[in-house]
């Protein structure tokens, strides 16, 4: 598993972590696993930028997420999300990468059905930033 896919899962999991106990010791957090220097800066980057905007990518979520508020979706999919509408927001990541590495995520953390929501959630998200890729057509692709 890559840097940054390592970082991503660690983020994700004190993330949550912090939803169910109010904790925001991410550094003890990050301390209790064997990442390397490189995935615990990217993770302390992930959680702080996210925990820092937390409010602004709530209510992104809320505007695309349509009959969903965020108190009804699990927290695992929920910090799936922020972390990747985070991403979105916040760096040049293409949307598509940021979109997979969320859905590989949510196979590996959570139900069944997280993948797809997690997707749609994103997908939306990005084409309300005007991240989404524009696939060109020409004449000579038709």
């Amino acid at each position: 598993m890559g840097v940054r896919r390592k970082a991503r899962e660690l983020a994700v999991q004190a993330l949550y972590q912090r939803d169910l106990t109010g904790d925001q010791l991410f550094e003890q957090f990050i301390q209790h696993f064997d990442a390397g220097e490189e995935t615990n800066a990217f993770c302390l980057e992930l959680i702080h930028g996210v925990a820092e905007r937390q409010a602004e990518i709530d209510e992104l979520i809320t505007q695309t997420s349509e009959n969903w508020r965020s108190e009804r979706i699990s927290k695992v999919d929920l910090n799936i999300i922020r972390l990747g509408a985070f991403e979105l927001v916040s760096s040049d990541v293409p949307a598509s990468i940021v979109i997979n590495e969320a859905i590989e995520i949510a196979k590996r953390f959570g139900t069944l059905e997280s993948s797809a929501f997690i997707n749609g959630v994103l997908d939306a998200i990005a084409e309300r930033l005007g991240k989404k890729q524009k696939i060109q057509t020409t004449d000579e692709h038709r």
